[in-house]
């Protein structure tokens, strides 16, 4: 099987699965049972990845506790790719992969994907008499109300993710980890706003996935917030 005739049955798996909950929530939901239903897969999905959410939450949490050895490297390597190598080699020690934070976002990537195609063809629908495969021009006032969700998670998430991407660094070395750590700050400032051009852009459908889906990542980052510690410098 090619890897087209391969997407292509997942999304009409996922679309089934989401008329099969659509139906079976329509004696309770009624007109908004197709619409409940992309929120429950969306967070079902999501539910389903919490396993690699745990490993990202471990490796933060082992990184978080080597920062007193971490300093020390930075004291001890002056050369950048001594540093990295000392760095990779104890993190290594400690059981912390490189990519161990990657995993939840590499995870949705195709997920993305799937629910992307579904949107464009979501079953039959509506949310207050706007057609899930309406766009903004055609929905404004529901789509007012996933915008401004979808505003108010971007603008947390993005304080967040600035407040993780500027640690407090000192020694040898400090002065270029700022640097490096105000462009990533910088860039990260303005990602999670890409989801609110896309649920004006998408289709009602779409919007709904995406705004679920940004919640639940919040909601994640709620909890990596108070299991790992802070990280802090000598």
């Amino acid at each position: 099987m090619s890897v087209s005739s391969l997407f292509h049955a997942v999304v009409s798996a996922a679309h089934t699965a989401i008329t099969g909950l659509a139906e079976g929530l329509e004696p309770v939901a009624g007109g908004l049972a197709a619409a409940l239903a992309i929120v429950v897969f969306t967070l079902l999905v999501r539910a389903s990845l919490t396993p690699l959410t745990y490993l990202q939450i471990r490796t933060e949490r082992r990184r978080a506790a080597l920062a007193p050895e971490l300093e020390k490297l930075r004291k001890k390597h002056r050369d950048p790719l001594e540093l990295a190598t000392a760095t990779l080699a104890l993190q290594r020690e400690h059981g912390i992969g490189p990519f161990a934070g990657l995993l939840p976002a590499l995870a949705q990537a195709p997920f993305f994907m799937v629910m992307y195609r579904v949107a464009l063809d979501p079953p039959a629908g509506s949310i207050a008499g706007v057609p899930l495969t309406a766009h903004l021009g055609a929905g404004l006032p529901v789509f007012a109300v996933l915008l401004t969700l979808a505003a108010a998670i971007a603008w947390w998430s993005s304080r967040r993710a600035i407040a993780l991407a500027l640690p407090a660094t000192a020694g040898p070395g400090a002065e270029s980890q700022q640097r490096a750590a105000a462009l990533t700050a910088s860039m990260m400032k303005y990602l999670p706003w890409l989801t609110v051009l896309a649920v004006a852009w998408l289709p009602l459908a779409g919007g709904l996935y995406l705004v679920t889906s940004s919640a639940w990542t919040a909601g994640e980052q709620i909890v990596r917030r108070r299991l790992v510690p802070a990280r802090t410098s000598d």
